[in-house]
């Protein structure tokens, strides 16, 4: 009995959490143009482009073989970074 009080807690945690990350990601994307769609959202964070964090706190490094072609990387040093809010918000808080 006990366990399953604990499961059912655990799993409307989550939910709630799961809701409150999508509502955030949702309120940044109304603020963003993305020439993609937000497909990197809409496919589930299955279509996302290659990045790492690398611990700057509003970048992560851009991984993708011509960031040239993306209008949110940035170039410094001999490094691309990439400054869309919404992928570096998935790569630091949902790790991926």
């Amino acid at each position: 009995m006990k366990q399953a009080v604990f499961m059912k807690y655990t799993k409307e945690k989550k939910d709630t959490m799961e809701s409150a990350i999508q509502e955030h990601i949702e309120e940044m994307m109304d603020g963003l143009q993305c020439p993609k769609k937000f497909s990197c959202y809409t496919s589930g964070f299955k279509n996302l482009c290659k990045a790492r964090d690398v611990g700057l706190e509003s970048f992560v490094a851009c991984l993708m073989n011509d960031p040239l072609v993306c209008k949110f990387s940035l170039l410094f040093g001999d490094v691309f970074f990439c400054q869309c809010k919404l992928r570096v918000y998935i790569a630091k808080k949902l790790r991926k």
